[in-house]
Formats: C-alpha cells, structure tokens, sequence
C-alpha cells in the first residue's frame, strides 16, 4: 500500500496531541509508529526492499581545540547528536533507555547550554571540537538556520561516523514539489535546484548524506503544545487564506521515537517520509 501525505503549509492550535507516522509496511511491527520509504532524485544507489522498524514512544567550558572527554574506547552503542536541541534531547534520552551503557555526545555551535546538556547525560562539545573517536550512531538535528555552510555541517558530521551503526540526517519536507492540497508520496519528485534557497541548502545536504550511505528522515511540521508553526499564527490573529488547506505534522516525540527505531535498523542510503497519519485542516 502506497502512503500518502499532503503538502505541508501551515499549523494548527496547541490543542492537538501526538499520533502515528504515516505509512504502511507489510508486518510493521509497531502499532503507533508507521513511516514511507521513499525514493530519491540523486544518483547514489539505493536499497528498494521493505523493511520493519519498532520503537519505544556539571560542566565547564570547552574550547575548540580540546578533545571530547571518553572512556577511551568506542562503545558498540555510542551515539553522537549533532543539534541536541528539543529533538535531540528526546532522542538521547529515548536512545538511552534502550541502549543504558552508552556515551551519548552533542556538538553544539555554541556554549550556552553545556551546563544543561550534562545535566540530562550528555556530553556536551563545541562544533570543531576534535574528537578521539569515531561514532557508530551520529544523528544531524540542528537546523540550516545558524551556519553558512550547512551541506559542509552535514559532512563534517559525517565524517564523525565510523561507518558501522547508522548516520541519521532530519530534514524537512519541504523540498518536496506538492501544492494545492495534492497527494504527496514515495514518488512525488522533489523541487529542483534553484527554486528558492531554502530547499536548495536541504537537497545539498541530503545529497551529501546519500554520498556517504546515510539516511535522510524529512518530517512534516514538528511540534509540542508550546512550540512550533502554530505559535506563529496563533500571534497573528485571522489570517485571509484558505480554510481547507491541508495541513501535515509530526509531534517532537514522535519524530524522536521514529528516529531511534531508524537509528537501530541500520539502513543505508534511504530517504524516509515522517508524519502523523491525521492530516487537518486550518479550519
């Protein structure tokens, strides 16, 4: 069965709760979690096979040039976050109660929440920081919005990878070419390169993560009941435009659960699609 979802453009109020992923798998082990296995543009072999996934819904300064405090050794189960933010933190903390002897590391652009991060297990550093070791599982959640150089981010990150776990990179929907309340699915094509610079630097960074085996996840809009798109427009009052227009969403810890159970599969240059499977309306 195909999966489908609608092209994303707006939010709803902070009334809606977390639901299923869309997408349907032949034994998908998991009854809330579901997602699409899609196809991708760029020329980097890709696997087609189905698969199955299941998931479970003090610190100082550090400067640049100092090593990520270790252990010493790898562990089988490390995972580095690059972007430990709201999804980030759930993915750490998700990834933890399932894997409970790991190091878990974030790489951050900055320090202001070092302090925070150790607090919750995980060992903060800054992006540049060099590392004695390369992880097996690295997940890339930190947006396009603070760097220069995102696909560059994205392979610095993927150099971190030692190639045995997975290298999980959350992207958006966005670059998807759907409008007017049209069915979006595995074979819907992406926008091309030059429509506008904010898909342009999601199929960049996408393409560098295919080069180097890994999975890109594109999520619908992420939201909690205090933050997300819906907040915008809740501050702007009525806004004239369409009523029925669909709207496609993922809650934070859906996308978080979701991520984990694609983190342990291991898969290899995929493209998945990760939203709930109730589309609304603005109205």
């Amino acid at each position: 069965m195909v999966a489908i979802a609608c092209c994303f453009s707006g939010l709803p109020t902070p009334s809606i709760r977390p639901q299923g992923l869309v997408g349907h798998f032949p034994n998908l082990h998991c009854p809330s979690l579901k997602f699409a296995h899609l196809r991708t543009n760029f020329n980097t072999p890709m696997a087609t096979t189905p698969f199955q996934v299941s998931a479970s819904s003090s610190s100082s300064t550090i400067d640049e040039e100092k090593e990520v405090a270790s252990s010493g050794r790898v562990g089988a189960n490390d995972l580095l976050i690059v972007g430990p933010g709201v999804l980030g933190r759930l993915v750490a903390q998700k990834w933890r109660e399932e894997h409970p002897g790991c190091e878990i590391h974030g790489q951050t652009m900055t320090v202001d929440h070092h302090e925070e991060l150790s607090k919750v297990g995980i060992n903060p550093c800054l992006k540049g920081t060099k590392t004695t070791h390369k992880f097996p599982y690295v997940i890339f959640c930190a947006p396009p919005s603070r760097t220069s150089d995102y696909p560059g981010d994205v392979r610095l990150a993927a150099l971190n990878w030692n190639g045995e776990g997975s290298f999980l990179f959350t992207s958006s929907s966005a670059p998807y070419d759907c409008n007017d309340n049209g069915p979006c699915d595995e074979d819907t094509p992406a926008v091309p390169i030059g429509r506008s610079p904010r898909t342009d630097v999601l199929l960049k960074a996408e393409k560098v993560v295919l080069e180097f085996g890994g999975v890109v996840l594109r999520l619908a809009g992420l939201y909690k009941s205090d933050r997300g798109a819906h907040v915008y427009w809740l501050h702007k009052g009525i806004v004239e435009t369409r009523p029925d227009h669909v709207l496609n969403l993922i809650h934070y810890e859906d996308a978080a659960s979701l991520s984990v159970a694609i983190l342990k599969k291991r898969l290899r240059n995929r493209i998945l699609l990760g939203c709930d499977n109730h589309p609304l309306s603005r109205s």
